[in-house]
């Protein structure tokens, strides 16, 4: 019997939630499971990618017209009648599960993503998140967090802890293998020689990256390793960024920095470092480390949200907010022989495909979802 499992997310922006859920669709589609997605914002750097890979898609503006289209959210919902109600993210969480249980819909599962609750956020999502907390003991039936350290600081603020699972993201090993010559093609074009490590970071520019613990702790590398050169990609990361350039001005080592911005191409831009760092301040279960240890590279990260439960003993996990200890920890990889970092990128994959991939996560959701439709059934 065909199940229907309508998903409600704030946006469709290049993020961890939204990956994750395109992730999550192409994993079920040879499954009793469809998927219609609703997105409460239009554009965004995902659209293109869920069109073209033909998920069905609702796109509201919830905020030029909240009331309208809250009434259409729950007449959607009303029409489609679907077996479950996954949203994603605290305004979906809010509006979607709301519009469900208005709708007559008590299958509803909520996502939550982030650990910092404590760290600098709109007053708008604050107030949301408080109001989730409230409704935590009778919208959703289940409360899905993607780390053990999201489940542990929602609890903290109210959420019902007998509700909550934990539920990691997946990756798709497949999608990480370009070959040689993509490598060499982007390293050329970045003008990066052969005998080159390229340490490299890879998000959108956000206080909670921490992009200034990067470049930081690279202006103290460039001085010892004459040919470490620094990559970084995501949104606006590129040459319009005032601010990240007077910080990489700052370091004396300008043209050792090469900023590519947005890109698509996450596994070929992956395939042209060497080391993958991660900065951040705060995360739950970054996709962006997985990804990196998918694609073999070891990794230097700030022991943030679940990182350490990700990476295991495959790379090495520093404090955040240091450039010190990040500096530090990028060294000693550096250090090793490329043979030996190889085999640290190597078990860091074979880490991934023990107990990380989208196999995995689908039978967890499997399992999920079939409990909330037997109680609804009840």
């Amino acid at each position: 019997m065909m199940r229907h499992v309508l998903h409600v997310i704030t946006g469709l922006a290049v993020g961890g939630a939204e990956m994750a859920l395109y992730r999550l669709i192409l994993a079920f589609r040879d499954s009793q499971y469809r998927h219609t997605v609703i997105a409460l914002s239009p554009g965004g750097g995902m659209y293109a990618r869920f069109v073209a890979s033909g998920i069905t898609l609702i796109v509201l503006d919830v905020r030029r017209a909240p009331v309208s289209d809250l009434v259409r959210l729950i007449r959607l919902m009303r029409t489609m009648r679907p077996d479950i109600v996954q949203t994603w993210l605290y305004h979906a969480d809010f509006l979607g599960g709301l519009a469900a249980r208005l709708a007559g819909n008590r299958n509803v599962i909520w996502g939550v993503r982030t650990t910092d609750v404590d760290g600098g956020c709109a007053r708008s999502t604050a107030l949301v998140r408080y109001l989730c907390a409230s409704l935590s003991r009778w919208v959703p039936h289940t409360i899905v967090c993607v780390a053990e350290a999201a489940r542990r600081s929602h609890s903290l603020l109210g959420y019902d802890a007998n509700r909550m699972v934990v539920v990691g993201n997946g990756f798709d090993l497949s999608a990480f293998t370009p070959g040689h010559d993509e490598r060499a093609a982007l390293r050329a074009r970045c003008g990066f020689a052969a005998d080159d490590i390229v340490l490299g970071t890879l998000g959108r520019f956000n206080l909670d990256k921490d992009y200034a613990n990067f470049v930081n702790a690279a202006g103290q590398l460039a001085s010892r390793y004459p040919r470490l050169r620094f990559l970084m990609i995501g949104k606006n990361l590129d040459a319009d960024n005032a601010e990240l350039l007077r910080w990489i001005a700052a370091t004396g080592y300008t043209e050792r920095f090469v900023l590519l911005g947005e890109r698509t191409d996450i596994a070929i831009c992956l395939s042209a470092m060497d080391i993958f760092c991660l900065s951040s301040r705060t995360e739950a279960f970054p996709n962006v480390v997985g990804e990196a240890m998918a694609m073999g590279l070891p990794c230097v990260a700030t022991d943030v949200g679940d990182v350490a439960v990700l990476m295991a003993d495959t790379g090495v996990l520093v404090p955040r907010a240091n450039a010190d200890a990040l500096a530090q920890g990028v060294a000693g990889l550096v250090a090793l022989d490329p043979a030996h970092r190889r085999q640290m990128g190597q078990q860091a994959r074979a880490r991934i495909g023990a107990r990380f991939t989208m196999g995995c996560v689908r039978a967890r959701f499997e399992r999920i979802y079939e409990g909330v439709i037997a109680r609804g059934e009840l």
